[in-house]
């Protein structure tokens, strides 16, 4: 028998799940589909998992420096199983938690893959959807006013250099390794990609990033790249941009493999025990019967408007599946957004420049708004400053030092255009600045936000203050 609801949502992972306890909350009676976990992408296979090894991997690396803080440490020891351990029991609490709000919400969960059908005895506009179970019982059919596609993303690779799970990784299969490789080459210096390079850099594996660009994290500030790669570079990490990766070439065996990548115009040859490959994500829409409408893809995302609508008005998409900012916090706002439009709720748009970034190696990055290279391209007059965390003291006491915090300005109207960050704990500090953003501050506003003492964000409020020249501690 066919099930009526409100809405039903394909995935259950950050966007769908979020989106569904916002509809749950307008009285709509909801229900979601997944063919794996709840959670998705981000609690299993990215955000939460990768951030516990990055967590474990800063305690060891600040383990093997204890004697500087005067603290003798005898015997050192990485218990990698007990690294694993440990993800593991923080991704099985927080799974139980959406568990908990989806029975909270009486929101119905339907175990595997669902498909939108085209007009049927159901429905005359496209949208039923049909549910292959993964119990193997008989196909559930559900029929919705409303859907939304939250079908996420998957790793991407390179063509010719196929993921095998054993030498050729992606960061599905990195995150399960039952012990660390000796050495390992990562193609990408992106935002995954340097968050493994960190990682594994910490933990003691001997690592390679070939990046195709001339900079590794390309979209973020020239200056925060730059900064990027000196301290990557400190901490023994080998990083050769501007790097072609051969996929052709690609040797395995003795427990090693070997690839090629054109460099300076010559071919030079690279060898470790395994490669990551973190070149981006792909959308997940295949076989969710997006040929049954008149949704349009383009270069493999779901294509939609401000409000989150596809060609087919009652049918939305959300997160990494329509691309942009393919990030867990932006996919949870874009579910909030789709859900109070469909209910009438007349929400507002989401303004993309108003969305913090974060990149979660030691040391991290984050920033909201756009880069100087963005600025003077969009023909703003602007004004920069900039603070370093070694005038910082609470950075002195953390032993973590390393970069600064830089505001750019428009000269002409005084606002906040772009704020960047790399540093201790900055991740932490950007909701200050994306507020900023919000509220449309200026540098004069943040600096006179009195910043407590001792504090890293006091390096917000002295970078505001360089921006006009007035930085007290410079």
């Amino acid at each position: 028998m066919a099930q009526e609801y409100d809405l039903v949502i394909l995935g259950g992972g950050t966007g769908g799940y979020v989106a569904a306890i916002r509809a749950s909350q307008l009285g709509l009676k909801t229900a979601i589909v997944e063919k794996g976990k709840l959670g998705g992408t981000c609690l299993h296979k990215g955000c939460i998992p990768s951030k516990a090894l990055l967590r474990s991997a800063e305690v060891y690396a600040t383990a093997k420096h204890a004697d500087d803080f005067g603290v003798k440490i005898n015997g050192i020891e990485l218990d990698f199983p007990k690294v694993q351990e440990r993800k593991d029991k923080i991704v099985d609490q927080l799974y139980k938690g959406v568990q908990h709000l989806m029975k909270q919400g009486k929101i119905d969960v339907y175990e595997g893959l669902g498909r939108i059908l085209g007009p049927s005895i159901f429905s005359p506009m496209p949208g039923t959807i049909s549910v292959e179970m993964n119990n193997g019982t008989e196909n559930e059919m559900l029929i919705p006013k409303n859907v939304i596609v939250a079908t996420g993303s998957r790793p991407r690779t390179l063509p010719g250099l196929d993921l095998d799970g054993e030498f050729v990784l992606s960061s599905d299969e990195a995150l399960d390794l039952d012990a660390l490789p000796k050495s390992i080459i990562i193609v990408g210096g992106g935002v995954i990609g340097i968050e493994w390079a960190s990682m594994l850099s910490d933990f003691g594996v001997d690592v390679t990033v070939l990046e195709y660009a001339d900079t590794i994290v390309p979209t973020e500030d020239h200056e925060i790249s730059k900064e990027m790669q000196r301290l990557m570079k400190k901490k023994g990490v080998s990083i050769v941009t501007s790097a072609k990766v051969l996929p052709e070439t690609l040797e395995k065996g003795s427990g090693e493999v070997t690839i090629k990548a054109e460099h300076k115009g010559e071919e030079k040859a690279f060898k470790a025990e395994k490669i990551l490959v973190s070149v981006g994500r792909q959308a997940n829409t295949e076989g969710i019967g997006l040929e049954n409408t008149d949704i349009k893809v383009e270069k493999g995302f779901i294509e939609v408007n401000e409000f989150m609508q596809t060609k087919e008005s009652h049918i939305y998409a959300i997160g990494d599946v329509i691309g942009g900012l393919q990030l867990a916090h932006v996919a949870s706002h874009e579910g909030i957004l789709a859900v109070e439009h469909l209910a009438n709720e007349k929400p507002e748009p989401i303004d993309y420049t108003l969305i913090s970034k974060c990149i979660y190696s030691n040391p991290e990055i984050a920033s909201v708004g756009i880069t100087e290279k963005e600025a003077k391209g969009s023909g703003f007059n602007i004004k920069v400053g900039k603070f370093n965390f070694r005038a910082i003291g609470k950075a002195l006491v953390y032993g973590e030092s390393d970069g600064f915090v830089k505001i750019i300005a428009d000269k002409d109207t005084n606002d906040i255009l772009g704020v960047h960050m790399i540093g201790p704990h900055v991740t932490d500090m950007i909701s200050e600045a994306g507020l900023a953003k919000v509220l449309d501050a200026t540098p004069w506003e943040v600096a006179h936000t009195i910043h407590p003492h001792p504090s890293l964000s006091e390096a917000i409020g002295e970078a505001a203050l360089a921006v006009d020249g007035k930085a007290i501690h410079s």
